[in-house]
């Protein structure tokens, strides 16, 4: 029982640490006077704090589309076009999508809308 809680937590800190990274970066991309240079070196440090995670493995849908979207920033930042316009533009576009992935588990649909209570008026 101790070694599945420990692998819970794990896992945990694990997606905290690849969601924190993640906000990061999308916070740095909406800047009004962004700046690739600083851009790459504020990625690289919190690079090496989410290095220092322990790695495990993601098996729900959200937290392995987290994990894409952080493999995707590293490799947009390593091959980068000249003004890096179409790269934020895909980072901010996969982010949206990861939003809305997370958001979309906490609405349900109404399953007996028909059969709702309705007095006339």
């Amino acid at each position: 029982m101790n070694f599945k809680t420990n692998e819970k937590t794990i896992r945990l800190r694990y997606i905290r640490v690849l969601e924190k990274f993640v906000t990061k970066t999308i916070s740095l991309l909406k800047y009004d006077n962004f700046d690739l240079e600083l851009f790459k070196t504020a990625i690289n440090k919190a690079y090496l704090e989410m290095d220092k995670a322990t790695k495990c493995d993601l098996y729900s849908e959200y937290p392995q589309a987290l994990k894409s979207l952080v493999d995707h920033i590293l490799i947009s930042i390593e091959n980068h076009s000249d003004d890096f316009e179409t790269e934020k533009n895909s980072i901010l576009k996969q982010s949206n999508l990861l939003a809305k992935l997370k958001n979309n588990n906490r609405y349900k649909k109404d399953k007996h809308k028909k059969k709702k209570f309705t007095d006339g008026y």
